[in-house]
Formats: structure tokens, C-alpha cells, sequence
């Protein structure tokens, strides 16, 4: 059986944070205070610090296209036995991945009853599709 406390509910409710999204009428977005988390994340002085935020950011890789091969600079330093020296390459990683964290698309629910669009790009190196609706990213992938 199912039970429900009144005082818990809430009805009519405009929009829903879950998991570190918000659902509303217009689709799925990233919840602005892990935005703002993201925006104030100082550079990583560890590999231990670089696990942290890999680990933030890798939730939400479904979200960021190319996040694999952006990661791949900052993962290098976590290796046994590799040496900690932060240079520019990390910098420029470590920047972009914040950067497409905080302008993470918008997502929409998709409707049946219209049609879909992929978009699609395959090179020698990667492959990238898109799919929509409606002129809104449904979901992606890299």
C-alpha cells in the first residue's frame, strides 16, 4: 500500500528539483546552484581535487559535448606514479569543462505525436549526433 502524508505534498507546483536538475514546462535544465558551485571552483592543487571535480562533472558528461576527450588532459595527472605538473593544457581543460558545465543545453521532454530531427557528424576521429524537436535538443551524444 501507498500512503501519503498531506503536510509532505505539494500540489500545483510550478516546477521540480530532483537529483541536481530542475523540471519545469520548458524541459530539463542544470540546477543553477550547482552552476554557481561550478563558477567558484578553484583549480585543482591534487590529483585527489582533480578526482572531486571529475567526478561532479562526470554526472553530467550527457550534457557536454566532448567532454571525454576534454577530460583526457586533466585525467592524465591522476595516474599512479605520474608526476603533478599543472600547465596550460590543464588550465585550458579545466576552464572549458567549467565553462560547458554552466552552458549546459536545455533539454525538452519529447512529444510522440511530432516529428523528431537527428543531427548527425562522423569524422575519422569522432562521431556526434543530435536529436530534436521542436528547434530543442532532446539529447546528444559525442
Amino acid at each position: 500500500m501507498l500512503y501519503a502524508k498531506f503536510p509532505k505534498c505539494d500540489f500545483w507546483i510550478i516546477e521540480v528539483k530532483f537529483l541536481g536538475h530542475v523540471v519545469n514546462q520548458e524541459g530539463i535544465i542544470v540546477d543553477t546552484t550547482k552552476i554557481e558551485a561550478v563558477m567558484k571552483w578553484e583549480r585543482p592543487k591534487s590529483p585527489t581535487e582533480i578526482h572531486s571535480f571529475l567526478g561532479l562533472s562526470g554526472y553530467y558528461r550527457r550534457f557536454i559535448q566532448g567532454f571525454s576527450s576534454i577530460a583526457t588532459q586533466l585525467t592524465g595527472l591522476t595516474h599512479k606514479g605520474a608526476t603533478y605538473t599543472w600547465s596550460e593544457n590543464h588550465e585550458e581543460a579545466f576552464e572549458e569543462l567549467k565553462k560547458k558545465l554552466c552552458e549546459a543545453p536545455i533539454l525538452s521532454l519529447p512529444d510522440r505525436v511530432e516529428d523528431f530531427i537527428v543531427y548527425s557528424d562522423a569524422s575519422g576521429v569522432e562521431l556526434g549526433c543530435v536529436l530534436t524537436q521542436r528547434d530543442k535538443v532532446i539529447a546528444y551524444a559525442s
